[in-house]
C-alpha cells in the first residue's frame, strides 16, 4: 500500500515536470525550423485547467496580419446589438400617382460585405411591386454611414487591383469586384475564352490572350488602375483555366450603376444617371419601399474561414456606429471600442497599434499575449464563442486550413486564424489537446520569407502541444 501510495504521490508531483518537458520541444523547433535571422513570439493558456502552458516572447510586438481580424471580431460580437443584421434599405419620398413615382428614390447603405446578384435582384423585385413604372425624380444612393476615406490607414497602394483590397463604401455590390474566369481554347494560339461576374456595363474587357502560346509573354489580370480606370486586361498565355478577382474603382458607382441597370431592365423608366445624398428621414413624406439582411453570422463565417478583409471592415464600420450611435463614422470610431476592450482585460491600449480592422495595415502591431487574451475572453462568453468558434478555418477541413494539418494529431482539431504578409505568418485560435484540455494559442512569426517554413513551424508547434 505504501509503494502504490508513493508511486501516485511521485506521479502527481512529476506531472508539471513532465508536462515542461513536453513543451521545451517548441524551443528546439525554433532552433531547427525557423531561420536565424527571423523572431516569433508564441503564447499558450490551458483554458481547462486555466493557467499558462508555454510562453516564448509572448508579449514581444508583431505585425498581426489578418489574426487582427480576432480582435475586430470579439470587440463587435460583444456588444448586446451584436446579433442586428447587416441591412441595405430603399425609401421614397413624394407621391405615386397614375403610374408615377412623383419623388426621388434612395438606395441606403448599412456596409453589407456580403450584398450580391441575388440581393441586388432581390432588392428590384421589391421595388417593382410599387404601382409605379416611371420615375419623375432622381435615383440617389446613401453613403452616409461612413467617411469618404475607401482604404484602411496604412494599406499599400499598388495592392490594387487585386481583389482582397477592396474599395469601402456603404453601398457594396459583390464585394467592389469583378471575377474573371479564363479558359483556354483548344487551338493552340487562339484567343482565351474570359467571362467576368456579375455582368454590368459599368467596367469593360479587353482581352490579350493567346492560348498555350509562351511569346506571348506572362499571363496576368489587371485593370488601368493608375488612371482610376475600370477596363479590365486579361493578358499573356494562358495554358489552363484561371480565375481570380479584380477590385472595380468606386464601389457606390459600381452599385448604383447596376442598380440603375437591372432598374431599367425590369420595365421602369428611370432618370439617365444617379448621384449621392442622405435620405431626408426627417420627412413625413419618406417610405419604405424594400430591403435586404445578410446574418451577422454569414458575414462572420467568411470574414474568418476566408480572411475576407471587407467583412471585417464592415465590422469595424458597424461597430463604430453601434457604438458612438453616429450617422457617420469613421474606422477611428470602431477602433476606439477595441481599445476599450483592450483595457479591460487588463493591457494598456498605448502598448499596442491598432490601425485598421482586418491587418492590411502595416502599422498594426500585437503580441501573441494579448491575442491569448481575447481568444480567453471569448471563450468564456458562450454566445461569442459559439459564433468565433463557428466561423474559424478547420485543420485540414476548410478556409484558409484547408490545405494544411492534414494528418494527426492537427487534424480537425485546430480551429484557428491564419495571418500571412509579406516576411509575416501568424496563427492564433483553439485546439484539444491529448488530454482533453482546451488550449488558446498565439503564434506570431515575423521575417520569414519563407511562408511554407513559417506554416510548417506552426502545424509543428500545433501538434507538440496536441501530444502525440
Amino acid at each position: 500500500m505504501k509503494k502504490v501510495l508513493l508511486l501516485v504521490t511521485l506521479s502527481v508531483c512529476l506531472l508539471p515536470l513532465w508536462a515542461q518537458r513536453d513543451f521545451s520541444q517548441i524551443d528546439s523547433l525554433i532552433k531547427k525550423m525557423l531561420p536565424e535571422a527571423s523572431e516569433v513570439g508564441i503564447s499558450v493558456y490551458d483554458l481547462t485547467a486555466k493557467k499558462p502552458l508555454y510562453n516564448y516572447r509572448a508579449e514581444k510586438l508583431s505585425r498581426p496580419a489578418s489574426t487582427m481580424k480576432l480582435l475586430t471580431a470579439i470587440t463587435a460580437l460583444s456588444r448586446p446589438d451584436a446579433g442586428e443584421p447587416f441591412r441595405t434599405k430603399v425609401w421614397h419620398d413624394g407621391v405615386i400617382e397614375h403610374d408615377t413615382l412623383q419623388g426621388n428614390l434612395y438606395v441606403v447603405g448599412g456596409f453589407d460585405p456580403e450584398f450580391d446578384s441575388q440581393a441586388m435582384d432581390s432588392l428590384i423585385e421589391e421595388v417593382i411591386t410599387f404601382p409605379f413604372s416611371v420615375i419623375n425624380g432622381q435615383v440617389y444612393g446613401d453613403v452616409s454611414m461612413k467617411d469618404s476615406l475607401y482604404w484602411g490607414h496604412g494599406w499599400a497602394w499598388d495592392d490594387t487591383p487585386a481583389g482582397y483590397q477592396p474599395y469601402l463604401s456603404p453601398l457594396m455590390f459583390c464585394k467592389g469586384t469583378v471575377e474573371v474566369s479564363v479558359v483556354p481554347s483548344t487551338l493552340q494560339g487562339d484567343t482565351a475564352s474570359i467571362s467576368c461576374k456579375p455582368l454590368s456595363s459599368y467596367y469593360t474587357l479587353t482581352n490579350r490572350t493567346k492560348t498555350r502560346t509562351s511569346s506571348a509573354g506572362k499571363f496576368s489580370f489587371s485593370r488601368d488602375w493608375l488612371t482610376n480606370g475600370n477596363n479590365l486586361v486579361v493578358s499573356g498565355n494562358v495554358a489552363s483555366i484561371r480565375k481570380d478577382n479584380i477590385n472595380i474603382y468606386d464601389s457606390p458607382a459600381f452599385f448604383m450603376h447596376t442598380f440603375l441597370e437591372r432598374l431599367r431592365a425590369k420595365g421602369i423608366i428611370a432618370p439617365p444617371s444617379y448621384a449621392f445624398t442622405e435620405l431626408p428621414r426627417d420627412s413625413v413624406h419618406v417610405e419604405r419601399m424594400a430591403g435586404w439582411n445578410t446574418s451577422v453570422q454569414k458575414v462572420l463565417n467568411q470574414l474568418m474561414k476566408e480572411s475576407d478583409n471587407l467583412n471585417a471592415e464592415a465590422f469595424l464600420c458597424r461597430l463604430g456606429a453601434q457604438a458612438t450611435g453616429k450617422k457617420q463614422v469613421a474606422a477611428e470610431d470602431g477602433i476606439v471600442e477595441i481599445m476599450k476592450l483592450i483595457r479591460r482585460l487588463g493591457h494598456d491600449p498605448k502598448d499596442y497599434k491598432i490601425a485598421d480592422g482586418c491587418g492590411l495595415s502595416n502599422y498594426n502591431y500585437l503580441s501573441p499575449a494579448l491575442l491569448v487574451d481575447f481568444l480567453k475572453y471569448a471563450y468564456s462568453r458562450t454566445a461569442i464563442f459559439q459564433q468565433l468558434y463557428k466561423s474559424l478555418p478547420v485543420g485540414g477541413v476548410d478556409g484558409t486550413l484547408k490545405n494544411r494539418m492534414k494528418s494527426a494529431p492537427a487534424f480537425r482539431n485546430v480551429h484557428a486564424k491564419t495571418g500571412s504578409f509579406t516576411a509575416i505568418n501568424a496563427l492564433a485560435g483553439y485546439l484539444k489537446m491529448k488530454n482533453g484540455h482546451e488550449v488558446a494559442f498565439a503564434i506570431m512569426n515575423q521575417n520569414v520569407l519563407s511562408a511554407a517554413k513559417a506554416r510548417a513551424f506552426q502545424d509543428k508547434v500545433c501538434e507538440t502541444i496536441i501530444g502525440k
